[in-house]
């Protein structure tokens, strides 16, 4: 089965330059059922890459621009009454496919945003009174632009703590952005094909639940958890001041999915210690709720997040 996961990482690298970290997370949130928040500056192949994962998986995609006028019927869809029938129907919105893509989803007010929850927590919309079953596999991407300030929206903490991943993509390589702008300048790019159907990727999940992990990997993971909530108990007084709020449950069982599909796509059928530490921040920056003191003198939850990794025995 990790041929199949190699062939599509080589069918979107047929359009996509680079950014396998960000390849890597999307197979990760497909396989453990989970959704990703990518921030990055505009022009890195966001949207590029999840279309182009889309057609490798064979999936139905769908892009929904967030603006600051939009509406949750707008995501959702609604009631809309039929005159020739004398009677209302339902008009589904983009959150009916496999992948959603929501572009700079912090320019939505909080109204949208909270729009999404049930959806990805239930897999479920509800429109009037009928609730619809969403077709599985199903996830967000959702990208946000860290640049501009004005005209967009904070995400609130029970929305960020939906997202299994935050990822934060940088800048291609000079050699990197060099192939992109002679492939885009010549337009040599190839014809993605399906190399996976639906019920494969079902098979690959059941073999990403059936990865191992040892009791001492699995005490670690919850350690790392803990020592944000309590540093003071593993020798971390000087970071206690900058966090307000430690990783909030849900980062523990995303770690435990999360750690598993890891180990697979490396072709293991067991979790180690480096599993761990390759995905802990993209599982736990976003969980993490700094205090003032923080934000007033630069630090990061990346730089809390390592310092714990730093500090916590590693088994």
């Amino acid at each position: 089965m990790l041929n199949k996961i190699q062939n599509v990482k080589n069918e979107v690298a047929k359009v996509v330059v680079g950014q396998e970290k960000m390849i890597d997370s999307l197979l990760i949130a497909l396989l453990c059922e989970g959704h990703i928040l990518i921030e990055g500056v505009p022009g890195l192949a966001k949207t590029t890459t999840v279309n182009a994962l889309s057609k490798a998986l064979g999936l139905d995609f769908k892009r929904a621009q967030f603006t600051p006028d939009l509406l949750p019927s707008d995501i959702l869809g609604a009631e809309i009454y039929d005159p020739q029938n004398n009677q209302f129907k339902i008009k589904k919105g983009p959150i009916f496919t496999n992948l959603l893509l929501a572009d700079e989803i912090n320019r939505a007010p909080a109204k949208v945003q909270s729009a999404l929850l049930e959806v990805m927590q239930e897999k479920q919309v509800t429109i009037g009174d009928t609730s619809f079953q969403l077709d599985l596999p199903f996830f967000v991407m959702a990208t946000q632009n860290p640049v501009e300030q004005e005209g967009v929206y904070q995400l609130p903490e029970a929305q960020l703590d939906r997202f299994m991943l935050k990822l934060v993509v940088g800048y291609n390589t000079k050699e990197e952005e060099l192939e992109i702008a002679r492939r885009i300048s010549s337009g040599n790019f190839e014809t993605i094909t399906p190399v996976l159907t639906k019920d494969e990727v079902q098979e690959i999940k059941t073999a990403v639940k059936n990865v191992h992990v040892d009791e001492e990997v699995e005490t670690y993971m919850i350690e790392l958890v803990n020592a944000t909530r309590h540093p003071e108990e593993y020798g971390l007084e000087d970071i206690k001041e900058y966090i307000q709020f430690g990783a909030s449950p849900r980062v523990s069982i995303d770690m435990f999915k999360a750690v598993k599909a890891m180990a697979f796509m490396r072709g293991k059928d067991f979790v180690t210690p480096v599993d761990v530490a390759y995905i802990v921040k993209e599982l736990m920056r976003h969980r993490i709720v700094l205090t003032y003191e923080a934000e007033a003198e630069g630090i990061t939850t990346d730089e809390l997040i390592q310092k714990v990794l730093e500090t916590v025995a590693i088994p």
